[in-house]
């Protein structure tokens, strides 16, 4: 039966390898390819139809803010529910360029669910060092249907990427973390789309911080377009990291990060410093939100938008929120302002925290009566 696989999965490589995909197919690389360093005649052109995510106007969020403008970029509207899409298939193009058999990651949910994804797209092998207790079960049951391998390891994200990056350079394995710079290649495609959408960039761009290479990312893409002279000015980057998970903010690792947004729970980003000059450079700011207000916004966006995403995509809501009510920086000083907000994941991703707060499930007897009551229709 193993035999089997490998043969399938060397059969569906091969295939893959040889595909020559039609530009009708869309995705990333054949939108953006020319302007991603790496990227030559000898890539594979693999897609699952990641990029081209809405950007959606805000309804009512907006009046709150007081800015001119508000939109939210979904990017949970990729393939695997995650922003996290775009970097990998830049990734594992490669990896199949150098003619790697298998992926490697450490995840804390999105990126193990997209490397699965692309490596079963792609007929190869993923595994996946996830930190023990510190993933939600919606995304690791992404890796589990893809058939990546996981490996639960006795401590937090940043203990499994230390050993993601030994294992890596010990062995024929390609590392698709945001350490792999194709990643972040990729994920700037998402400023590109942003510019492209508004026909410049925004005043404001605010994105939730985890291991910082999506705030590392779109700030490259940024700078390219301008220097491009597709666009006619930079946003600052408004970078926000949990409160309990904020190494940037405080200036020195969390050796324990805790907060209700898994997705950035993390100690000890892999590209602190990089998100210090996208911070610098833009003149931007990278700052810390309460899990309290990270799942006010998360309510929020779902009830007031329309647009359920996971907590930590709401941290950079409640950023925004945070910072409309400074009164150094509040209604007045954003009037003339275009911002987006960066929707890293859907909120599908982590259903326990939905569940969890003010569920408002009631069980009522089969009958038009009960359930007119129920409904508070009666006169």
């Amino acid at each position: 039966m193993r035999r089997l696989r490998r043969k399938l999965k060397n059969s569906a490589r091969m295939s893959y390898i040889a595909e020559t995909e039609s530009p009708s197919r869309g995705g990333v690389l054949h939108r953006y390819g020319d302007r991603i360093p790496d990227v030559g005649p000898n890539t594979p052109l693999i897609s699952l139809g990641e990029g081209d995510t809405p950007l959606v106007r805000s309804r009512r969020l907006h009046d709150q803010v007081g800015c001119r403008e508000l939109y939210f970029k979904l990017e949970m509207c990729n393939p695997t529910g995650s922003f996290k899409d775009r970097g990998m298939v830049v990734a594992v193009a490669k990896a199949l360029e150098s003619e790697s058999k298998a992926l490697l990651c450490a995840s804390t949910g999105n990126t193990s669910a997209s490397a699965a994804a692309y490596a079963a797209r792609c007929g190869l092998d993923a595994y996946v060092l996830v930190p023990h207790g510190n993933i939600a079960r919606g995304k690791l049951a992404q890796a589990v249907a893809h058939g990546a391998r996981i490996l639960d390891v006795r401590g937090n994200f940043d203990d499994a990427l230390r050993l993601a990056r030994l294992i890596s350079e010990q062995h024929p394995v390609a590392l698709v973390n945001s350490v792999n710079p194709d990643r972040l290649e990729g994920q700037k495609t998402a400023a590109f789309e942003i510019v492209d959408t508004l026909g410049d960039a925004p005043d404001l761009l605010f994105i939730p911080v985890g291991n910082a290479g999506n705030i590392t990312a779109y700030w490259r893409g940024f700078v390219e377009y301008y220097r491009a002279e597709i666009a006619t000015k930079k946003p600052r980057m408004m970078g926000w990291q949990a409160e309990g998970a904020a190494p940037i903010v405080i200036g020195k690792p969390v050796d324990n990060p805790q907060s209700v947004a898994s997705a950035i729970r993390i100690g000890n980003p892999a590209s602190w410093r990089l998100a210090e000059a996208a911070r610098d450079e833009s003149g931007g700011e990278i700052n810390a939100v309460s899990d309290d207000e990270i799942i006010e916004a998360y309510r929020l966006l779902a009830r007031e938008e329309g647009i359920f995403c996971e907590p930590a995509s709401a941290a950079c809501v409640a950023g925004l929120l945070k910072y409309a009510r400074n009164p150094g920086t509040g209604h007045s000083s954003l009037s003339t302002q275009i911002i987006v907000c960066v929707i890293t994941g859907h909120g599908l991703k982590d259903p326990e925290t939905a569940l969890g707060i003010d569920s408002e499930v009631r069980e009522v007897e089969p009958n038009i009566e009960a359930v007119v009551e129920a409904m508070g229709l009666t006169t």
